[in-house]
Formats: structure tokens, C-alpha cells, sequence
């Protein structure tokens, strides 16, 4: 049996951009996503510069009672 496969659409969440055009643009532009940790105190950490997500409401993409479920890392996997 062959199996198909039909995308229906793209989505990107990272740390330049919420969405396909915006990340796009700003690989093009070549556009750093890293920045000081914004997410918790990095002080007692040797490294205080991450990649992390800026922007994101999960309630954009799931309901309010599953978005309180979800913790930030499984919020910017869902599709």
C-alpha cells in the first residue's frame, strides 16, 4: 500500500521569528536569535546567552486550559 502525505501548511517558531516570512527575512538578513536569558535567573550559570523564543503566546495555538497544562518547551513543538 503507498502512503500519501499532504502538507497543508508551514509553521515556524523560533528565535527570530514567530512564523515562516519572519524567520525567512531574518536568515536572509542574518539576523542573531541569541541574546542575554530573559527566561530565569542565569547568574549562578557559566553561560548567560541563549536562543529562546521571543514573543510566543501559546493561547495563538491551543486552548487556555491546555496551554496551562503544557510547559514552553512542548508549546513550541505542537503543530
Amino acid at each position: 500500500m503507498r502512503r500519501r502525505v499532504v502538507v497543508t501548511g508551514m509553521g515556524a517558531i523560533t528565535p527570530v521569528g514567530n512564523d515562516v516570512a519572519a524567520t525567512w527575512r531574518a536568515i536572509v538578513d542574518g539576523t542573531s536569535g541569541a541574546g542575554p536569558i530573559t527566561k530565569f535567573d542565569a547568574a549562578n550559570f557559566p553561560v548567560r546567552f541563549a536562543c529562546e523564543v521571543k514573543g510566543f503566546d501559546a493561547l495563538n495555538y491551543m486552548d487556555r486550559k491546555e496551554a496551562k497544562r503544557a510547559d514552553s518547551r512542548r508549546c513550541k513543538t505542537r503543530g
